[in-house]
C-alpha cells in the first residue's frame, strides 16, 4: 500500500501534465459535438416541420444525423486520448455492413416509406392496386401501406410499391 502511495506521489505531477491536456481536450470535443448534435437535430426537425414532412421521417433523418455526430465525436475524442481508432473504425465499418446485409429488407421497406412520405404519389383514402392487389389507402408508415379491401386488411410492404407499377385511382364506392 505504501508502494502504490509513494508511486503516486512521485507520478502524479507527471501524470497530470501528460494526460490532464488530452483529457480536457477530448471533454472538450465530445462536448462540442454533442451540442452540434442537438443544434443539428433541431435543425432538422424544423426544416421538416416547415417543408410539411410526416413526423416519422423527420425524426428517423434528425436521428440519424445526431447518432453519426456523437459516434463521429466519440472517435475523435478517443483519438485525442492516443487511442489507435483505427481498428474501432474498421470494426464498426464491418458491423454496418453485416448489420446492413442481414436487415436489408427492413431497410429497403423503411427507404421506401421515406420516399413515399416525401413524394406522396397517393395519399390516404387513395384506391391503388399493385401486384393483383387492391383496395383503399388507410395508413402508410416507415415500413408498411396499410390497405383495406372487402372487409381485409392487407398490408403492402413499401418497397413492392416503390419497386412496382401502380394504379391509382378514386375508392371503389365513388366509381358508378
Amino acid at each position: 500500500m505504501d508502494r502504490i502511495r509513494e508511486y503516486t506521489q512521485e507520478n502524479l505531477p507527471i501524470i497530470i501534465h501528460v494526460w490532464g491536456p488530452k483529457i480536457l481536450m477530448a471533454a472538450a470535443l465530445l462536448f462540442v459535438f454533442w451540442i452540434a448534435s442537438r443544434i443539428v437535430r433541431k435543425t432538422i426537425s424544423a426544416a421538416g416541420e416547415k417543408a410539411s414532412l410526416d413526423y416519422s421521417v423527420v425524426r428517423l433523418l434528425a436521428m440519424a444525423a445526431r447518432v453519426t455526430l456523437l459516434v463521429a465525436g466519440l472517435i475523435t475524442a478517443l483519438g485525442t486520448l492516443g487511442v489507435d481508432v483505427s481498428a474501432l473504425v474498421a470494426g464498426l465499418g464491418l458491423t454496418g455492413f453485416a448489420l446492413g446485409f442481414a436487415v436489408k429488407d427492413t431497410i429497403s421497406n423503411i427507404l421506401a416509406g421515406v420516399l413515399l412520405l416525401v413524394y406522396r404519389p397517393f395519399s390516404k383514402q387513395d384506391f391503388v392496386e399493385v401486384k393483383g392487389m387492391s383496395g383503399e389507402v388507410t395508413a402508410i408508415d416507415l415500413r408498411y401501406t396499410t390497405l383495406q379491401h372487402a372487409g381485409q386488411k392487407i398490408l403492402l410492404p413499401n418497397s413492392l410499391l416503390f419497386t412496382n407499377p401502380i394504379t391509382i385511382g378514386k375508392a371503389e364506392s365513388d366509381e358508378g
